[in-house]
C-alpha cells in the first residue's frame, strides 16, 4: 500500500467496516500521543498537522490535487514545519529526527551541528555563484556601459560617475590564490594567517600568523611584479616569533612614513604582556644597519594602539587600555595616563588635530584633545556618545567631523561628531564577540568589513547600499575568519587596484581586472 505523504496534499481515508477509528492492531487503543509520534526511532511525523489541515479543508481530495498551482502553494506554506522540543525537521527526508541521544540513536545531533550544516552548504553554494564570471549588478540596472553612456551625456557628474564605477568593478572580482615566496619552510600549511596591515601607501603588509606549537610569527610581505600587471608577495627574511597573543597593530612614522609598527602583545602564564615599537627594517636581513627596539614598555593588558601623524602631538602613539588610556611620546619617554570607565578597545587619532577618538566595551566613544593634558576631571573629553554595545573599531573619515564605528551587535554607524548623532547605517554586518574591524578606502567610497560568519561585505560609504557579500574560500571557524586589505594601488603607486584576504594558509587577490591572469599579462598571439 502506498504510503501517505503530507506534502502531497489531503491523505486518502481508510474505511474499516464494523471498527472503531480509535482502534488498531490487536485492538488496544491509540492515545492521542501515539497519534503524533510514530512507531518508529526516527522521531514524529506530520500526521497530526495534516489530519487538523484535512478538518479545515472542505475540499475533496480529488478538487484539491486537480490543480497545480495549489499544490504548489500548499508546499510552499507547509514548509515551514513547527518546531518540536528535542527534534528537528528534515525537509528533504519529510521527517523529525531526535536532537538528543537515546533511542537506539547512535548518531545524536545537536541544533548547532545542524545550522553550521546549513551554513556550510549555504556558504558553498554561494561559492560556486562567487566563481562565475558573470555577477549580479551592485544595483538594478547599473553597467559599464550605462555610465559611460550617462557620462558621455553629461547626466552624471564626474565624482559620481567614478564612485559608481568603483562599486562595478567590486561586484566583478574574481578570486586569485597567490603564492607567498617565502624563505621560511618552518610549517607553512599549518601556520593560519591571524592578521594582515597594509601601510598607508600599501606598499607592504604586516602579517601575524598562528604556530602551530603555540604562539604566533610575524613579518613583512612586500608585492612584486605590479608592472607586469600581476600581483605576487614575498615574505620578509626575518621572522619573529613570540609566545603572546598579538592584540591589536598599527604603522608608525618614526622616522619616515611607516617606518616602524607598534604592536600590543598580551602576556601568558609568566610572561608579562608588552607594547613594542619596531623598525620595519628589522625584518629584512638586506640591511646590515638593523636599529634596535626604539620603545617597549611592560603592561598588563593592551587591547588597542594608535599613532599620531598631527605635527603637534609628533612621534606620540597611545594605547588602550583596562579603564586607561596612555599617551606617551616615543622620543621622549613623556607618559600621560587618563583613567576611563571602561575597557577601551579601539583607538585612532584625527590628522588635523591632535585629538584621540577611543572606543571602549561600554559602548561609549569619546574623543579626547591632547592639547589639555593638564586637565585631571574628565572635562578633557571632547565629544561622548554611545552605541548599544562594545566597539570593536572606529575610523575617521578624511572630513573628521564624521566617524564610523562597529560594534559587537554587528551594527556600524556612520557619526556626526558635532551633534553626536548616527547619520547613517551599514546593515548586513554579523558580530557577536569578536574584536572585528572595519576598512576605509574613501577614494573608491567603499566600506568593508569581515563578519563573525567569515563573509566579507562590501557596502557604499555614501548611501549604505551592500555591493557584495564575499563567502569564504574555506569552512567558516571562529579561529578562520579571513583578513583583509582593500586598496587601488596594491604594491605602491604603479600598484594594482583590488582585495587581498588572508584565511587559513592561504592568500587570495581579487583584482578589478577581470582579465587578470596569474603570472602576469597574456601576451597576444603573433
Amino acid at each position: 500500500m502506498k504510503r501517505w505523504n503530507w506534502r502531497e496534499g489531503q491523505r486518502p481515508r481508510r474505511r474499516y467496516g464494523g471498527h472503531r477509528h480509535d482502534w488498531y492492531r490487536g485492538n488496544r487503543y491509540r492515545t492521542p500521543e501515539e497519534q503524533w509520534y510514530e512507531d518508529n526511532e526516527a522521531g514524529p511525523s506530520r500526521r497530526a498537522s495534516q489530519r487538523s489541515f484535512d478538518r479545515a479543508s472542505p475540499s475533496s481530495a480529488s478538487s484539491s490535487s486537480s490543480s497545480s498551482s495549489s499544490s504548489s502553494s500548499s508546499s510552499k506554506s507547509s514548509s515551514a514545519a513547527p518546531e518540536l522540543p528535542g527534534f528537528y525537521f528534515d525537509p528533504e527526508k519529510n521527517r523529525y529526527f531526535r536532537l538528543l541521544p537515546g533511542h537506539n540513536n547512535c548518531n545524536p545531533l545537536t541544533k548547532e551541528q545542524l545550522q553550521e550544516k546549513e551554513r556550510e552548504k549555504q556558504r558553498s553554494r554561494l561559492l560556486t555563484e562567487d566563481d562565475r564570471p558573470r555577477k549580479k549588478a551592485p544595483r538594478e540596472g547599473l553597467n559599464t556601459a550605462l555610465l559611460l553612456q550617462k557620462r558621455h551625456l553629461g547626466l552624471l557628474p564626474g565624482n559620481s560617475y567614478c564612485r559608481l564605477v568603483h562599486e562595478v568593478k567590486v561586484s566583478e572580482m574574481r578570486r586569485h590564490r597567490l603564492e607567498v615566496q617565502s624563505t621560511d619552510n618552518s610549517n607553512p600549511d599549518t601556520d593560519n594567517f591571524r592578521i594582515i596591515v597594509g601601510d598607508s601607501a600599501s606598499e607592504r603588509v604586516f602579517t601575524v600568523n598562528d604556530v602551530s606549537h603555540g604562539g604566533c610569527k610575524y613579518g613583512i610581505m612586500n608585492f612584486s611584479g605590479c608592472s607586469r600587471g600581476s600581483l605576487s608577495v614575498e615574505m620578509c627574511d626575518n621572522l619573529y616569533f613570540t609566545n603572546r597573543k598579538v592584540n591589536s597593530i598599527c604603522w608608525a612614522s618614526v622616522n619616515h612614513p611607516d617606518s616602524h609598527v607598534l604592536l600590543c602583545l598580551v602576556g601568558m602564564a609568566d610572561t608579562p604582556g608588552c607594547v613594542s615599537l619596531l623598525p620595519a627594517s628589522l625584518f629584512s636581513n638586506s640591511n646590515p644597519d638593523q636599529p634596535g627596539m626604539l620603545c617597549s614598555f611592560k603592561i598588563s593588558t593592551a587591547w588597542s594602539c594608535a599613532w599620531c601623524l598631527n605635527p603637534q602631538a609628533d612621534k606620540t602613539f597611545s594605547t588602550g587600555l583596562s579603564r586607561r588610556v596612555i599617551v606617551k611620546d616615543a622620543e621622549t619617554g613623556r607618559t600621560q595616563t587618563y583613567s576611563v570607565g571602561s575597557d577601551v578597545l579601539a583607538q585612532q587619532f584625527a590628522l588635523r588635530a591632535p585629538v584621540l577618538f577611543n572606543g571602549c566595551r561600554s559602548g561609549e566613544i569619546f574623543s579626547m584633545d591632547l592639547r589639555q593634558r593638564g586637565r585631571r576631571d574628565h572635562s578633557w573629553k571632547a565629544s561622548r556618545f554611545h552605541q548599544e554595545s562594545a566597539i570593536t573599531s572606529v575610523r575617521i573619515l578624511q572630513d573628521e567631523n564624521y566617524l564610523l564605528a562597529a560594534d559587537m551587535l554587528g551594527q556600524i554607524k556612520l557619526w556626526d561628531v558635532r551633534v553626536t548623532k548616527a547619520v547613517r547605517r551599514y546593515e548586513g554586518h554579523h558580530n557577536e564577540h569578536a574584536y572585528l574591524p572595519i576598512h576605509v578606502n574613501e577614494p573608491e567610497g567603499i566600506l568593508l568589513a569581515v563578519g563573525q560568519d567569515c563573509y566579507t561585505r562590501l557596502w557604499s560609504l555614501k548611501d549604505g547600499h551592500l555591493l557584495r557579500t564575499i563567502p569564504s574560500p574555506h569552512p567558516a571557524a571562529k579561529d578562520l575568519i579571513p583578513s583583509v586589505v582593500f586598496s587601488s594601488q596594491l604594491g605602491g603607486r604603479r600598484g594594482l587596484p583590488g582585495l587581498l584576504m588572508a584565511v587559513k594558509h592561504d592568500l587570495y587577490y581579487f583584482p578589478y581586472n577581470t582579465d587578470y591572469q596569474d603570472g602576469g599579462e597574456q601576451q597576444a598571439p603573433n
